[in-house]
């Protein structure tokens, strides 16, 4: 069996005359969890869009376990094992938490919608309306739709957008224990850098579209291109 499990390779997307992302090619290995980032604008979300097949591409392929799935849509992408948060949490504020995480279940053909509400803390807020809940809880919500089913790949965008310190830290540690329980490989845009470098084992830097460097946390938060691309301030 591959250690490769997410593979994408020349990846390029173009708008207009404008390249958002520019023959870029990544592969994230079994049980990593690892952290994309760069400065904003860089084409985070953009390859974690096309990952997903919620973006369209010029060119390139994506392979989740060795399979082909370029041509396949977020949906069966999704059943297939590959899943996605997004930036804005992803939920309807008039359903309940339970609800919520139940439909999504149904909709990725899984059973373990107690489960994850049991692993997330959210089974006491079951019978709550998501849009009565704290933010942090919601953050939760969110996370615990695209764990639905025992995805073999999550990618998560700014899982901790808009949260506490205390809060992000939180949630860091426990995507790390989930991800190593479940056995569930990580690609995490964030720019939180306390939680990037409090769980991922390997890093990837964006810059204009292209992959600046990729390599442990310790190594790339000191390379001085990286330091650089971020003007000096969000990695030191």
């Amino acid at each position: 069996m591959s250690e490769i499990v997410l593979e994408g390779t020349g990846l390029t997307r173009q708008y207009g005359g404008f390249r958002a992302l520019d023959d870029v090619s990544i592969m994230v290995r079994r049980g990593e969890i690892r952290g994309l980032i760069g400065p904003n604008g860089a084409g985070k979300s953009t390859l974690i869009d096309v990952l997903s097949g919620r973006g369209a591409f010029s060119r390139g392929t994506v392979k989740l376990e060795g399979r082909d799935i370029s041509g396949l849509n977020a949906r069966q992408r999704r059943l297939a094992g590959l899943a996605r948060s997004f930036q804005r949490t992803n939920i309807f504020g008039d359903l309940t938490v339970g609800e919520q995480v139940h439909l999504a279940a149904r909709a990725a053909e899984a059973e373990n919608a107690g489960e994850v509400m049991e692993a997330l803390a959210l089974a006491p807020l079951a019978d709550r309306r998501a849009a009565d809940v704290s933010y942090g809880d919601q953050r939760r919500l969110d996370l615990a739709l695209a764990l639905v089913g025992r995805p073999r790949v999550l990618l998560l965008d700014e899982p901790a957008a808009g949260l506490t310190m205390q809060e992000s830290l939180t949630l860091a540690a426990l995507l790390r224990d989930l991800a190593q329980r479940w056995q569930v490989t990580v690609l995490i845009v964030e720019h939180d850098m306390d939680v990037i470098f409090a769980i991922c084992s390997s890093l990837t830097v964006l810059h204009l579209g292209r992959i600046l460097v990729e390599g442990p946390p310790e190594q790339v938060r000191v390379m001085p291109e990286v330091v650089t691309a971020y003007l000096g301030s969000s990695v030191a």
